[in-house]
């Protein structure tokens, strides 16, 4: 397990939301945002003790945070979200679209509902986040969705509709990267590969199986994604845009 990053500070005032960050991933990106100065809100759908722990862990660090719920199927949610984050934050300077769902089916029995929401939860919510998060950022806005190396590389069944969220966020990157650079705001694309977190621990039945798929045969630690989205929302970055970078172990060498 690879150790613990420091804070840099180079976030210190930046105000940030991270969308599913109450547990796993989006946990970890929001100690590290705060870590490096950011306040942070996140939103969360359901266990709140969870999300009241990755907020008081925030708090500690940076002095600001705050948990909103807000199911990102919900497009009303997602948009209200944002801008509470916004009011209450005083402004807002990061957006990270970590929200997503996996449902995983062979293509003829994939259930219609499960296709709508994934399409909500994985594109849809990603847009109108992005949309309402412009609003409200200035130059030097940072917009950096999580996307995952399924994009790239689907090596088993039963994944199709998955991968086509993720590969869709490859192509939204480089249009909203058009879109919003006249006004100094980068939107990049993160694609995680195996990282062990609770829903894909790698002592999971599948764990061995991913780990034969890659270069490097480990598990990413969440920290390590967090690092890359931190490196994305700070000052050293500001000449990245419409990237889409993987941070995936040689899951797609």
């Amino acid at each position: 397990m690879p150790p613990t990053v420091p804070g840099t500070g180079s976030l210190q005032g930046k105000r940030a939301l991270v969308t599913g960050g109450s547990r796993g991933i989006g946990a970890a990106i929001v100690k590290r945002l705060a870590r490096d100065g950011a306040y942070v809100a996140l939103t969360y759908v359901s266990k709140p003790d969870e999300a009241e722990k990755a907020v008081t862990e925030a708090q500690a660090l940076s002095g600001r945070a705050l948990a909103i719920r807000a199911d990102s199927a919900d497009a009303g949610a997602v948009v209200a979200a944002v801008d509470r984050s916004a009011r209450e934050l005083g402004g807002l300077d990061v957006l990270v679209n970590n929200a997503g769902l996996a449902v995983m089916a062979p293509i003829d029995t994939y259930r219609l509902e499960d296709l709508d929401r994934m399409l909500a939860v994985n594109l849809r919510a990603v847009v109108l986040a992005t949309q309402a998060a412009a609003k409200h950022m200035r130059e030097g806005g940072r917009v950096i969705n999580v996307g995952s190396c399924n994009a790239e590389r689907m090596p088993f069944a039963g994944g199709a509709i998955y991968a086509m969220t993720k590969a869709a966020l490859v192509g939204l990157a480089k249009g909203l990267a058009r879109d919003l650079g006249p006004r100094g705001i980068t939107v990049n694309n993160i694609q995680p590969g195996p990282t062990d977190t609770d829903m894909n621990p790698a002592t999971g039945p599948f764990a061995d199986t991913l780990r034969g798929l890659m270069a490097l045969p480990r598990f990413a630690a969440a920290d390590e994604i967090a690092g890359m989205v931190a490196y994305l929302a700070g000052p050293e970055a500001g000449f990245i845009t419409g990237a889409s970078l993987g941070i995936d172990g040689g899951f797609t060498a």
